[in-house]
């Protein structure tokens, strides 16, 4: 409803204008701006290299991987909880795993006595979550990224590091067809299998998605002006 009402209609990438040409929408009410988040990563990159997270934690760059579990399929339902741990008990093997932990998954390791069960994966190490500028420190310095978040999808096929969602589907299509990101669900051996094929390849560069480039705000005013 919002689509059809809105006199201008800024999207990140051109498969959001083919979705909205597919509405109904005009073409000349679609302009294509790139992703104001990119904006807001490149503003605050230098800054987060001023971070101690990493010396707090006694990290390496590209020798850890970092996990980010929240949304509600996958930590209020302990059996698929459970299916993406015995992926982490394996993982953990070839390389530690940073994971600041969300409340509400938190609350669910203890209820369901699964917390007993990550105590002993003692290279998942659980942190309290953290602040952006230390959060972008810790994630743009892993091998790997492993997490169900949207928009950490989106910055990580920027920075070029590999990231395994762990959903069935993603909103951000883009950043599987030209960014890092593949969707492993919630199975084991997909999960692992994929997180070995990632860590089995070359550090990758940073990816070029077109318009991702920190300036889709002075293209939006642009359009206003």
């Amino acid at each position: 409803l919002t689509d059809q009402i809105a006199d201008l209609l800024f999207t990140p990438s051109s498969d959001a204008n083919e979705n909205l040409l597919r509405e109904g929408i005009p073409d000349e009410r679609i302009r294509l701006v790139g992703n104001v988040m990119i904006d807001s990563l490149y503003q605050h990159l230098e800054g987060s290299r001023k971070s101690q997270i990493k010396n707090q934690l006694g990290l390496t760059e590209k020798s850890y991987a970092v996990l980010t579990l929240h949304r509600p399929a996958n930590v209020d339902d302990p059996v698929t909880l459970g299916r993406i741990l015995s992926a982490l008990e394996t993982i953990c093997k070839e390389l530690p795993l940073v994971f600041p932990v969300h409340p509400r998954t938190r609350k669910t390791l203890a209820q369901h006595g699964l917390d007993r069960r990550v105590r002993e994966l003692t290279s998942l190490r659980l942190i309290e979550p953290l602040g952006y500028l230390d959060f972008l420190s810790l994630y743009s310095g892993a091998r790997l990224v492993l997490t169900d978040s949207g928009g950490i999808q989106e910055e990580t096929s920027v920075l070029g590091i590999p990231c395994l969602t762990l959903r069935e589907n993603t909103e951000r299509p883009i950043t599987v067809t030209m960014g890092t990101n593949k969707i492993v669900g919630t199975d084991p051996a997909v999960i692992v299998a994929a997180a070995f094929a990632a860590l089995a390849e070359n550090v990758k560069p940073a990816i070029s998605i077109p318009l991702w480039d920190g300036y889709t705000a002075d293209r939006i005013l642009q359009s206003l002006s």
